[in-house]
């Protein structure tokens, strides 16, 4: 059986082991693959785990011997998910991961946004505290999370992740589900998505990428929150419209965004965003902590081992 990763190597730079795999069978395994070597590489493959590598229905008509996609995420879009059910090819994701990981990378974010942890840090560096008349200065507001209002959409896992750690600092919580959850979060008042980004002090995006909310936070939903509000991102970044929130940042319309996806990755040099005041950006790192990665990993081989077993786990197609 001939096993093939195409794009290894954000999964594992080199702390994890793919020894799962090459026990099941001869396993290749691909730092990255470029859009024209993919055929070349998955030839004669039964097996093809991906992360971000498309296969679209091209590339899976041009694969006769493949049987099993693996895709190394929760997402799975990259997959021609209908023409893989049209050739009996079984495509499974990996749900569940990085949970925890993502819920603290979102506070990480607007953490750096409250305190200025980063920029105090790098002055201090610089030899500015040596300097300085006083015992202590700060260049921006130093803000308390304590009763303000973490507004949240999507209560899914990571959703709920962040509503508890949201309890832990002392904030109010609103969240907005478009399916109304059956027990909600604890600590959570349910409201209708207007409300949310009128009243909250932080806005944080926890929601799949749909064609309903494609941009939906847009010129006009930013202009309903308050000037002092937060806007976080750990989940897609086709959720913004970025040109406006670029806009609403330099006019000061909200205080300050930290994202941590952006619609198009890795970014072109004349995204907006990448120059927008108090805009805080990581590089889609939030599911990648060693743990969640270890976990990933760990189920990738489960779900390979279910199929091969003749079992159904986390199956998308």
């Amino acid at each position: 059986m001939r096993i093939v990763v195409l794009d290894g190597y954000t999964l594992n730079p080199g702390d994890l082991s793919w020894d799962g795999l090459h026990a099941i069978g001869q396993c290749a395994v691909y730092d990255r693959t470029t859009p024209s070597n993919i055929i070349a590489q998955s030839q004669d493959a039964e097996i093809v785990f991906t992360n971000k590598t498309v296969l679209d229905r091209a590339t899976l008509l041009s694969l006769p011997k493949l049987r099993y996609i693996g895709v190394l995420a929760t997402g799975y879009n990259i997959v021609d998910v209908r023409t893989a059910r049209e050739r009996n090819i079984v495509v499974t994701n990996i749900p569940a991961y990085g949970t925890r990981s993502v819920a603290q990378h979102a506070f990480a974010l607007l953490l750096e946004l409250v305190q200025r942890v980063g920029h105090h840090a790098e002055t201090v560096r610089d030899g500015r505290w040596s300097a300085c008349p006083d015992f202590c200065y700060w260049d921006y507001p130093l803000i308390e999370l304590e009763g303000l209002t973490m507004g949240i959409v999507g209560v899914g896992r990571i959703g709920r992740a962040v509503a508890k750690l949201a309890d832990a600092f002392g904030m109010n919580i609103l969240a907005h589900d478009i399916q109304t959850p059956s027990i909600p979060p604890p600590c959570t008042k349910l409201v209708d998505l207007d409300t949310l980004f009128t009243q909250s002090d932080v806005v944080s995006l926890h929601c799949p990428l749909t064609p309903e909310n494609h941009e939906f936070v847009n010129a006009s939903r930013l202009a309903v929150m308050k000037r002092s509000a937060f806007l976080i991102n750990t989940s897609r970044g086709q959720l913004i419209n970025e040109e406006d929130l670029a806009a609403a940042l330099n006019a000061g319309e909200i205080a300050g965004a930290g994202l941590d996806v952006l619609a198009v990755e890795p970014p072109r040099t004349d995204n907006p965003l990448l120059r927008a005041k108090n805009c805080c950006i990581t590089p889609h790192l939030a599911w990648a902590t060693r743990a969640a990665r270890t976990r990933l990993m760990q189920i990738a081989v489960e779900n390979l081992r279910a199929f091969l077993n003749g079992r159904s786990l986390n199956v998308v197609s």
